[in-house]
């Protein structure tokens, strides 16, 4: 007897590359998406491809919970809204459980210091909170922690464009290392799991890439694909924060920025233990075939 399975945050990247990979597997009519918008143009794409619309939101515990009814299996895209993050997936959480759903896949992120005072608190707490509820309830799950996307790196120290006028990556994270992973490895990791979701019950995946890199190797592989020299500059918080207040770059985004180099610096994503191969079943995308995408 097939699930039904329903999986959150269709129209983003991940979610929708879950989608459109058990489009493939000829998966659609096991499969419902949520959506917040039926009629945008990403929402309609997937409809056209055979798959039922859910309209939800994760603030709106009402649709939440009509959207969930007669679901077995919910794939949790965590919340992209950091501040709102534990409220909303506390919706989400308790709407599965009234609905009755058996199994919950979830998205979260790979870090060491689950601690208060570590310094990813504020943007992995939710993570670990949802982590915590999952594990006490009586609802199947299966724990994805993601390591950092290869492709957050544009988004540290600019885009080919950037680089090309600077030839320096200006980022301070120190020495510190990080196992980036390809979006499209997790992508097809997630597709994996749920097209057998029974095998990974009540299992914690570390996914993580191929292996750990600081931003020296970063510049390095750079200036390997482009031919021009690139340098690693790993300045202290107040500079940077003021050389990228200088640049207009919003505050938050500037803070946001700093929380994660203090992560990298720290060993925050510096990881030895990877599930990744096993659920692939072949080795992770190389960093360096990640950068030459972008660079």
């Amino acid at each position: 007897m097939s699930q039904k399975i329903l999986i959150t945050g269709a129209t983003g990247n991940y979610g929708g590359g879950i989608a459109t990979g058990l489009s493939k597997l000829g998966m659609v009519h096991d499969v419902a998406l949520l959506v917040r918008d039926v009629e945008s143009e990403k929402s309609k794409s997937l409809a056209a491809l055979g798959f039922e619309l859910r309209s939800g939101s994760y603030t709106d515990t009402e649709s939440l919970e009509a959207a969930l009814q007669g679901i077995d299996v919910l794939f949790f895209v965590s919340a992209s809204d950091i501040d709102g993050r534990w409220p909303q997936h506390l919706n989400v959480l308790e709407a599965a459980e009234k609905a009755g759903v058996n199994h919950i896949v979830y998205t979260s992120a790979g870090h060491k210091n689950k601690s208060a005072d570590g310094p990813l608190h504020p943007v992995m707490s939710a993570h670990i909170e949802t982590e915590q509820w999952l594990q006490k309830s009586s609802i199947t799950y299966t724990i994805l922690r993601h390591n950092l996307y290869a492709e957050v790196i544009p988004l540290f120290v600019g885009d080919k464009a950037a680089l090309a006028q600077s030839n320096t990556l200006y980022f301070p994270a120190g020495k510190g290392l990080t196992a980036f992973v390809a979006r499209q490895d997790l992508i097809e990791a997630g597709i994996k799991i749920i097209s057998d979701v029974a095998s990974h019950a009540n299992k914690v995946y570390a996914f993580n890439g191929v292996a750990n890199y600081g931003f020296d190797d970063i510049a390095a592989t750079i200036a390997s694909i482009t031919g021009n020299p690139v340098v690693y500059v790993s300045p202290d918080f107040a500079t940077f924060k003021s050389t990228m207040s200088g640049y207009g770059v919003p505050a938050p985004v500037i803070e946001l920025m700093l929380m994660f180099a203090g992560g990298i610096e720290e060993g925050e994503f510096d990881n030895v233990q990877n599930d990744l191969p096993l659920i692939l079943e072949h080795a992770p995308t190389d960093l360096a075939a990640s950068l030459a995408r972008v660079y």
